[in-house]
């Protein structure tokens, strides 16, 4: 599963932002020691050399047994937005940040290692998951004896007949953010008991571990509960997690320990998010109001490594940014326009003005689903594609438009111009903005800027009231080929922009075949074509960094282990090291 979170990228000149980065920290540590390997815990704010890369299948999390965290505490920690949806499942609630809440307090059925090659069911809610038949393809899931809602309620088989009745798109009224996989699915009986679910395939569908990531509590049957029930209410007695909903508004959310869970107690005694824009986290973090900030700008990673008792953990990420060009609208429903942008966009100087300064080394990326440490990766991207403003104006004029005398193709009268909409206010969101404005315009193509709140990137995604925008999507799952891949090509997802019945066809196709190294040959194949449309122009992949206050236990990147908040997936782990 991919979730959408807002590409944090810049109003300062391209070149004064060079400045500013070539201002950052020197090469050569003041002990005059080099660090040739991150270590687990971080890299110290004390060390003043180069930052050296991670390991892709390492966690950096200063990873700790429950033994040695201390018992209590608190943890703060700064988030983009806060609802107004709190249904992970809808159109208007599927974003990465409604995901890191639900972490919380949702019932999460999976867990996976740090590379993603070890799924395992989550025992505080399954005993065990069988595949016990192929042909039809039927899966039986054993739900831990002890799982209950909050509101008392036993978990069991209808959490699961719920999540395929909201999901499998039979009802257009429930607003799923996603049907792949879930309308493949024919029934979902009781078993032996009430705590056993039989999920049985019409169609096959794999892999099978990538269904049901959270359960849903049968209340939510109800189309208008599950579509408009959980606006500005996260509905807390409907959980089933180490955690409860404390207290919550637009500004911020608590989470406290959940009196009735069954699992290992939890080591914080809360937990709390606060929306903030990225500057307002940096300077929170910095007062000691929070106690860990995305260090993902040259200017956060300074202000760290500038600060007492400050750990840098840097890591691979999970996720992969892309410029998303919205076919919905005019002129970049035109492919040769789209095609034009994709042709006047150097996507290697915008990387460089994104890391520079931060010691990362990376090259762009060539997919925008699988990860380029993961299996299978391979240059989806067209050459065609590739950066060459010559080649853009050839594009444009092949297409019927013509050079004005201000710089910029026209065509029926109307000049060749799209909007920019970003979601930050730090100096390198602004500074990528601007570059790109400006080699849109040496091809002739005007761009206008639109800079919106961080607390209204998933109204503005909800209401399409965009053209151009960089974003980025987290891979929620090691799946990608599968379920990342729908999200990105298919028709029948929240967040497609610019799928196709005929992409979603081969997709099903996908998601057909039980072997993996053929399923991911047959997504490759499909991306090289479906990346000729030129809705998403892949960027970088980058790390996932986190400065954080020296101490703290299981939060920082750790793959597929974590998400992109910092916590580990079991947060009742994540506290204070003793």
């Amino acid at each position: 599963m991919t979730r959408i979170a807002r590409r944090t990228v810049v109003a300062l000149s391209a070149a004064a932002l060079v400045v500013a980065l070539g201002a950052c920290g020197s090469s050569n540590n003041a002990s005059g020691e080099t660090l040739k390997e991150e270590p687990a815990s971080g890299t110290p704010s004390s060390y003043k050399g180069t930052l050296p890369m991670p390991s892709a299948t390492k966690a950096y999390n200063n990873t700790q047994s429950r033994d040695n965290i201390k018992q209590g505490g608190t943890l703060t920690l700064p988030i983009s937005s806060i609802g107004p949806n709190f249904n992970l499942n809808t159109t208007a609630g599927f974003t990465a940040y409604t995901g890191w809440l639900w972490q919380m307090y949702m019932p999460r059925l999976w867990d996976y290692s740090v590379d993603g090659g070890t799924v395992t069911p989550n025992p505080d809610y399954l005993t065990s998951v069988k595949l016990t038949s192929t042909d039809p393809e039927t899966v039986v899931y054993n739900i831990n004896p002890k799982a209950n809602w909050n509101d008392g309620t036993p978990i069991d088989w209808t959490a699961f007949e719920t999540v395929w009745k909201t999901m499998n798109g039979e009802n257009t009224e429930y607003s799923a953010s996603g049907t792949t996989g879930y309308s493949n699915i024919a029934s979902v009986k009781r078993g032996d008991n009430d705590k056993q679910a039989v999920v049985t395939f019409s169609k096959p569908y794999y892999p099978y571990e990538s269904l049901f990531g959270y359960l849903m509590h049968p209340k939510n049957q109800d189309a208008q509960v599950f579509a408009q029930g959980w606006a500005n209410n996260p509905h807390s007695e409907w959980g089933a997690g180490p955690f409860v909903v404390d207290s919550f508004n637009e500004s911020q959310i608590v989470f406290t320990p959940n009196p009735k869970w069954w699992g290992n107690k939890p080591k914080l005694d809360k937990v709390t998010f606060k929306a903030m824009e990225t500057q307002a986290a940096t300077n929170a973090f910095l007062n000691g109001e929070t106690d860990a900030m995305e260090a993902g700008t040259v200017d956060a990673i300074k202000s760290a490594r500038s600060t007492k008792d400050v750990s840098l953990r840097i890591g691979y990420g999970n996720s992969l940014y892309y410029i998303v060009l919205n076919v919905d609208s005019t002129p970049l429903d035109n492919v040769e326009v789209r095609k034009a942008v994709s042709q006047a966009v150097d996507r290697k100087q915008l990387a460089k003005i994104k890391f520079q300064g931060m010691d990362w080394n990376q090259d762009i990326t060539t997919s925008n689903v699988i990860l380029p440490f993961q299996k299978g990766y391979e240059n989806n991207f067209p050459d065609e594609g590739n950066y060459s403003t010559a080649n853009a104006k050839k594009t444009l004029e092949s297409a019927g438009y013509t050079l004005g005398s201000d710089g910029y193709y026209e065509k029926g009268g109307k000049p060749l111009e799209i909007k920019w909409t970003m979601f930050s206010d730090d100096s390198t969101t602004t500074a990528i903005a601007a570059a790109f404005q400006s080699m849109l315009k040496k091809a002739g193509i005007k761009v206008d800027m639109d800079v919106q709140v961080s607390a209204k990137f998933a109204q503005v995604l909800e209401n399409a009231s965009w053209q151009a925008m960089t974003v980025g999507g987290e891979n929620t799952d090691p799946f990608g080929y599968s379920t990342a891949g729908s999200g990105s090509y298919g028709s029948d997802a929240a967040n497609e922009w610019g799928g196709t019945a005929e992409q979603q066809k081969v997709l099903d196709q996908i998601s057909a075949e039980p072997d993996a190294d053929k399923a991911r040959d047959m997504f490759n194949t499909l991306e090289k074509s479906a990346m000729k449309r030129y809705t998403r122009l892949p960027m970088w992949n980058g790390p996932t960094s986190f400065a954080v206050k020296d101490g703290l236990a299981n939060f920082g990147p750790a793959g597929f282990s974590s998400t992109g908040s910092g916590m580990l997936l079991h947060v009742e782990d994540v506290g204070w090291q003793k």
